[in-house]
């Protein structure tokens, strides 16, 4: 027997070398891997031959395998093992602890995992009734040296990540090992201090002795191995262990911060414990840190490894600090403050951008707080943190590059530029937020730096740097040191001006001053896009000042104008840069801004504004469709200030001239009714080279039917009728008054919209067309994937991050393919917009339009079945989001019927029947893959992500469509308050209802509205909901089926539950929540939904319907007596009824044969870690089990039980 385990030993060290060599062939590599594997399942000389090839002679790679038979022996033989044999192992494994290794610092980690892991796996299964003196025995291995010291550490670690952290334990054995772990805490914590004490002891003494350099490096090891093992229970025992002995763990671990080989671990052992909630009775303690020494501790211990860590100690200082003064607790505002805050501030001026981001939480919670922020230290703190964030806003210490100190930090902290960029964004977002707070604290010295800095960089010279632009001589680029100061002073500029208005009185404006700045930003002037750009936002954001000294409008007005029609150089045929189109794009939005907020102040320049904007039209041909466009919006602002219905019906009548003429001519009538037709005049029939570009005709009718459509848009969005119903009644706006006696107003721009409205529909059912086959073959060469997917869209679907980041502004050059892909989708688009604004702008004139549903019908929705899933989802995002929600939100309920009714319904009959099929696909794709994995398929990556892009784009899709149906603004649900979502209050309320006796289902938290009611009252859509809903449940999108099942299916299904329904309609509802167990129930958010929703249906259903239970039978491995004990109890009203958790509980129980593993769990062989005698016996009450007695005698003998 003895010679049969050694040849096996021989073995198996052959197969491990074999597997562990480089050279080996994949053929002997999988042999050898094969033997291993079946020996460890099936030989009986497991733990002879697991032993031998641990002993401490062999290699490591031979030790770790003889360690790795030994743990699968008692992970997965273990219950069927004898006592005898159990009490064997343990006795090698603990002589394996004491005996089996090298000295601590020879020995290999991963030896040392696999040892710690074998003794964990033991615990687990027999610790503390089957091997009470666990902890002893431990603590004796301690004194035999180091490196069992070390071992211990790692099985105590070990054992409170598996006990505590992973939970990867049966729930009884978890609770014995914990209370047993708790029971014992505070001798485990002396333990564990005691030996971090001494070992820190002996470190210290040895490391500056000669020859005792490698006994010195043995206690540092220990020391970091209790370190650890300690952070692992800082996490989560009771404070009173932190804090206990006035604080003595946390005053050990500040004198370790200035151990350079011990700072990292004490610093991350200190954050886990400062970072810690609870009662603030019991964080009290933790302001003993703001003792000067502490604080002289963590700022001394800042080295580069460890200064992360330490500034993140200091930032959950601070939010203990923030927690707690002005508390009920009675906390003293430290007496050091200050110096805490300037050590804050060190960290803020630091050349790490990422340390500067780690304090900005905290600042903003300091200069927040009710209590702080009036402290005298701390408002002179807000001036320091303003002036230090003119350095921090500045976009400097890109990887590439090496301008700043932080360019090295930033080397070690980014992967690529891209990477710095998307993280500086979300930097300087928030700290524009910390800003705006310290303003509030400070707002006129915040005024005076903002002041400086600007009038500094209006004198300061253009510094190009060495980044210069590629498209002007002269010009910077995004990077040049004069645009990143200008780009930081203009973003303090902004977040500054917002404050002071809200938090000074009128009299103490600094009114002089700023018209001082102002007209110092009036006179500069320059010709670089970037630069401009940034003088424009000040213009802006200083414009708030203006409305006190009127006489600047004119100027301002000019200057944005100016702005308008900038260009670099005199050739206006080149294509634009992206700077100079963003900076004419950036004059139109501030106009727009300025009309907007302030139209009563512009009103008086309304004339001068007007011939301006004439004189643009006619002379200047370089403007395009969308910056007249925005002129135009900008005109219809100010018109509403009028408050006289003729006279802005007639400026309208003047403004749309043009547009009602060109959009309703015989010509574009014809164009619009006919793809043919509409193709030729768009050019997309036409083969184009890129040499030739398209020809001037056809672009020119595009720029005609884009200048149309944002035209219209711009009026309808913008036209309104005074807000005050008096003003509205004296100017001629209120048409009458509805039986309810609210008024009906009427728009001024009503009857363009009616005039041009059969156009707009006529363009969007030939937008449609263009998808059918005789249409797509009109398309030439040149533009025939005019309809395919554009890149950048790609990518936003895919998930992929944009296009490189561009800091040269090179000019926009784009290809006569991506024009007339861009015009296609902005054109649709448009229609879109301008139908939304209608129904929010025109509301009454808009729903009583006759037919109007019926036209929509036969355009929006016309020849769908060819329109690709891209333009679909785009269709669906468009109507959806701009053009229903508006409806739905100011359609009077009395259209309901007549309008949305009529829109919703076939619209969701269509997509439900679209997408089921979509998902077919899907379906069946996913599983022939599976089947055919055998064969290797080798696809072409284009074909990988041509799939993926479809897939992913159904997902859209179906987003989409139930985005229509859930949104509470939308379609059908209306939130009331929804449960506490606070772990540690479900926790607590779990606790509650086990202890409430209840037998109502926990109501969802979703009702219908009111247009959910209406569509309810239509079958048809009311059943093409409901299948839509439940069938999407399985469908491979966990993100809808959670919110599907959580907030559709129940409120919709509800309203039925007393009906008749037919017993298959009940059938088929349960079993689709039950499929969709199978295919979701493995991610636990949908499991948790599913399970609450199928328990719903159940228990309302299962009373009338006998089916359901026939439904239930056929799950595998039911309890058929579970689900008697569990009907019984639902039927019988005079069961004794459980609590609510245990009910769901039990339901979870019995469907849980129904939900499908993940993958990765489907083949993995199952632990089973028997439960001990219990440690929690509880004592039941004599009386509680004569009742129970005398309630089964009475039941045997009573007739009346038609049970027995």
């Amino acid at each position: 027997m003895a010679d049969q385990g050694a040849a096996m030993c021989e073995q198996l060290i052959k197969a491990v070398n074999v597997m562990m060599d480089a050279e080996t062939s994949q053929i002997y590599r999988l042999e050898a891997l094969k033997f291993c594997e079946e020996f460890k399942e099936t030989s009986a000389f497991c733990v002879p031959c697991g032993l031998q090839l641990a002993d401490k002679a062999q290699p490591a790679v031979v030790r770790h395998f003889g360690l790795q038979i030994l743990e699968h022996v008692i992970k997965f033989r273990w219950n069927n093992m004898q006592q005898q044999e159990k009490v064997q192992l343990k006795e090698c494994a603990m002589q394996l602890l004491s005996k089996g290794t090298h000295s601590i610092l020879e020995e290999e980690s991963h030896i040392k995992d696999a040892l710690s892991r074998i003794t964990v796996e033991m615990i687990k299964r027999e610790w503390p009734q089957h091997w009470p003196d666990m902890l002893k025995e431990m603590e004796a291995l301690t004194s035999q040296g180091e490196a069992q010291t070390e071992l211990v550490m790692l099985i105590l670690l070990r054992l409170a990540e598996d006990v505590i952290t992973f939970q990867t334990l049966p729930t009884q054995r978890r609770r014995d090992i914990q209370h047993t772990l708790t029971q014992n805490m505070e001798s485990i914590f002396s333990f564990m201090m005691a030996i971090l004490h001494v070992n820190v002891e002996d470190y210290r003494k040895l490391k500056s002795s000669p020859g005792h350099e490698l006994k010195a490096r043995a206690h540092c090891r220990v020391a970091v191995a209790t370190l650890n093992t300690l952070a692992g229970y800082i996490d989560w025992v009771s404070l009173v262990y932190i804090t206990s002995g006035n604080c003595h763990l946390l005053e050990m671990l500040c004198l370790l911060l200035s151990e350079p080989d011990l700072q990292l671990e004490a610093a991350e052992c200190l954050l886990i414990a400062i970072s810690r909630k609870g009662k603030l009775e019991d964080r009290k303690p933790f302001m003993l840190l703001f003792d000067d020494v502490a604080i002289h501790y963590i700022l001394s211990g800042s080295s580069h490894t460890s200064t992360n860590s330490l500034c993140q100690v200091l930032c959950a200082l601070g939010g203990q600090l923030c927690s707690l003064v002005g508390s009920d607790v009675e906390v003293e505002v430290p007496a050091n403050l200050s110096k805490y805050m300037e050590a804050i501030l060190a960290f803020t001026t630091h050349s790490s951008q990422f340390l500067k981001s780690s304090t900005l939480a905290t600042w903003g919670s300091l200069f927040r707080h009710e209590t702080l922020s009036k402290e005298a230290v701390v408002v002179e703190m807000a001036i320091k943190y303003l002036r230090a964030s003119m350095i921090n806003l500045v976009k400097t210490g890109f990887p590439s590059r090496d301008d700043n100190p932080s360019c090295g930090y930033s080397r070690v902290d980014f992967d690529s530029d891209e990477d710095f960029n998307l993280f500086f964004n979300s930097f300087r977002a928030q700290q524009g937020e910390v800003v705006r707070i310290a303003c509030r604290i400070v707002p006129l010295e915040a005024f005076q730096i903002a002041a400086e800095w600007l009038q500094y960089q209006i004198a300061s010279p253009i510094d190009t740097g060495d980044t210069t632009s590629k498209s002007a001589e002269g010009l910077c680029s995004l990077l040049s040191p004069s645009v990143v100061q200008w780009d930081a002073m203009t973003v303090f500029m902004e977040c500054m001006i917002a404050q002071i208005f809200k938090n000074l009185e009128e009299e103490k404006l600094p009114i002089d001053q700023s018209m001082e700045l102002l007209q110092a930003v009036l006179n500069y002037e320059t010709k670089d896009p970037l630069i401009l750009s940034c003088v424009l936002t000040n213009v802006s954001a200083l414009f708030p000042f203006v409305t006190r000294r009127q006489h600047f409008l004119p100027q301002i007005l000019y200057k944005l104008f100016k702005a308008i029609t900038f260009e670099v150089g005199q050739d206006n045929k080149a294509p634009r840069t992206r700077a100079v189109k963003n900076v004419r794009r950036h004059a139109c939005s501030s106009i727009i801004k300025i009309c907007r907020d302030y139209p009563q102040f512009i009103l008086p320049c309304f004339d001068m504004f007007y011939n301006h904007v004439k004189k643009l039209f006619s002379s200047d041909a370089s403007l395009t469709h969308m910056e007249k466009c925005s002129l135009m919006e900008a005109l219809v602002l100010i018109s509403n200030q009028f408050k006289d219905f003729a006279k802005q019906k007639a400026f309208l009548d003047e403004l749309m001239a043009s547009v009602v003429a060109e959009w309703t001519s015989e010509e574009i009538r014809h164009v619009l009714s006919d793809p043919a037709v509409f193709l030729s005049f768009v050019g997309a029939d036409q083969v184009v080279t890129e040499h030739s570009k398209d020809t001037d005709a056809t672009g020119l009718n595009r720029g005609r039917l884009s200048f149309c459509l944002y035209a219209m848009l711009g009026v309808v969005k913008r036209a309104r009728w005074p807000a005050d119903l008096e003003e509205a009644k004296a100017g001629g706006f209120v048409a009458g008054y509805t039986p309810a006696g609210a008024p009906i107003y009427r728009n001024p721009c009503t009857a363009h919209f009616l005039v041009l409205l059969p156009n707009l529909l006529l363009l969007i059912r030939t937008h449609n067309s263009l998808y059918m086959p005789e249409n797509m073959a009109r398309l030439s060469e040149t533009f025939a994937k005019a309809h395919e997917v554009m890149d950048a869209e790609k990518n936003v679907v895919l998930g992929l991050s944009q296009h490189l980041l561009d800091i040269y502004d090179s000019p926009v050059y784009r290809t006569n393919l991506e024009r007339m892909q861009g015009f296609f989708t902005t054109l649709y688009d448009n229609c879109f917009h301008v139908l939304g604004s209608a129904g929010q702008s025109l509301q009454q004139e808009f729903y009583t339009i006759s037919g109007l549903a019926e036209e929509i019908n036969r355009s929006a929705f016309f020849s769908l079945d060819h329109v690709p899933d891209h333009r679909l989802q785009n269709f669906l995002n468009k109507l959806l989001r701009v053009f229903l929600r508006q409806l739905v939100l100011s359609c009077p309920q009395e259209y309901y019927d007549s309008l949305l009714c009529p829109l919703l319904g076939p619209l969701f009959a269509y997509m439900q029947q679209r997408l089921n099929v979509k998902w077919q696909v899907i379906n069946q794709r996913t599983s022939v893959n599976g089947e055919d994995e055998e064969e290797e398929v080798v696809c072409q990556d284009s074909q990988v992500t041509q799939e993926m892009l479809e897939e992913q784009l159904v997902r859209l899709l179906t987003r989409e469509v139930l985005d229509l149906l859930c949104k509470s603004v939308s379609c059908i649900s209306k939130k009331v308050p929804e449960p506490a979502a606070n772990k540690e209050e479900i926790e607590e309320e779990d606790m509650m209802m086990d202890s409430v006796q209840t037998a109502a289902p926990a109501q969802p938290t979703e009702e219908l509205t009111e247009l959910g009611k209406c569509l309810m009252k239509h079958e048809n859509i009311y059943m093409t909901l409901l299948t839509l809903s439940f069938t999407s449940l399985s469908w491979k999108d966990t993100t809808n089926c959670h919110r599907t099942a959580s907030m559709v299916c129940w409120t919709l299904l509800r309203q039925v539950v007393g009906g008749n329904l037919l017993p298959e309609a009940v059938t088929w509802f349960y079993t689709s929540v039950l499929r969709a167990l199978q295919v979701h129930g493995q991610h636990e958010v949908c499991n948790s939904t599913l399970s609450q929703l199928a328990m719903l249906i159940y228990e309302n259903l299962r009373p009338r319907y006998m089916e359901l239970r026939a439904v239930m039978t056929q799950i595998p491995n039911i309890s058929v007596e579970a689900l008697d004990q569990y009907d019984h109890r639902l039927m019988d009203p005079n069961a004794q009824k459980v609590g609510d958790k245990k009910r769901k509980d039990q339901f979870k129980k019995l469907i849980a044969g129904t939900v499908g593993k993940a993958l990765c769990q489907q083949f993995r062989k199952e632990v089973h870690i028997r439960n001990l005698p219990s440690l929690f016996k509880k004592p039941k009450p004599d009386k509680d089990v004569l009742n129970t007695e005398a309630l089964g005698l009475a039941a045997l003998f009573s007739p009346e039980n038609n049970a027995l």
